[in-house]
């Protein structure tokens, strides 16, 4: 609905850099989200899905990268599979690194269907995937699946996936099959950026960041691509997104907001 509105004191609204964006809540594909999105009138030229870390929500992620939306991007924050709205999704029985796990898998799972309802809802464009922590195993995971997925960020997160606490049979079958650092031939040809904070300490980059960047590094210069991947470890940052990763993940989706 459009509403009008005095120019000299419009509408209060979020912005971002002064600019106004609109938040809605939708379910898709049985996926509870937020989206940011451009303001009434303007249109979507390009879709950004943000996944968030192990016991979050997507309440958490708002504000984070709504410069996009000021720019044209839906930026769609999903819950987690067991997480926010889908708490009680939870199985019985799985131990803490299990249930990140099969938030991990179920994630996975779904974004087949969540990329064919944004298609439905806004048309083909291109689309991006961020995610953080525990949500960077699901971009890692889907830049390698979902060729849909033009541009992939993956923060303070890992590739190497050593998992002895994890024994359920479903999720350690799709940790063998996933493992980025063991399956990085798969990555090419989409560009991948991997940020790090270098005083991690539940990723600490020599064990986390820096195999995994080296894993990459090799398979996309093996693919004579080595220009789509981009790594950066953010001094005296820990284990969050900072605003310098914010800023990082922004110029590398949309180069227009290179600052």
């Amino acid at each position: 609905m459009s509403r009008p509105f005095n120019p000299s004191d419009p509408h209060a609204a979020p912005t971002a850099n002064g600019l106004p964006y609109r938040v809605e809540r939708r379910v898709l594909a049985g996926i509870p989200c937020l989206l940011e999105l451009p303001p009434e009138g303007e249109a979507v030229r390009a879709v950004c899905l943000v996944y968030h870390g192990a016991w979050a929500a997507k309440e958490g992620k708002l504000g984070v990268y709504s410069e996009l939306a000021t720019r044209g991007m839906a930026v769609v924050i999903p819950d987690a599979p067991l997480h926010g709205e889908r708490l009680a999704d939870t199985p019985p029985g799985l131990n803490a690194r299990e249930y990140v796990w099969e938030s991990v898998r179920r994630s996975v799972a779904e974004a087949p269907a969540l990329l064919d309802a944004l298609t439905e809802l806004h048309g083909p464009l291109p689309t991006f995937a961020v995610g953080s922590s525990m949500g960077g195993y699901v971009a890692l995971t889907l830049a390698r699946t979902e060729r849909r997925i033009e541009k992939v960020a993956a923060l303070i997160t890992s590739g190497v996936w050593n998992e002895p606490e994890v024994g359920e049979p479903e999720i350690r079958a799709f940790l063998e099959a996933n493992r980025p650092n063991t399956h990085a031939d798969d990555f090419a040809p989409t560009p991948l950026l991997l940020a790090s904070g270098d005083h991690d300490p539940t990723f600490p980059p020599g064990a986390n960041h820096e195999p995994t960047a080296g894993a990459l590094r090799a398979a996309y210069r093996q693919a004579g691509q080595p220009d789509l991947f981009q790594e950066l470890i953010f001094a005296g940052v820990g284990h969050y997104t900072s605003q310098g990763m914010r800023d990082a993940v922004a110029a590398f989706l949309d180069p227009a907001l290179k600052r």
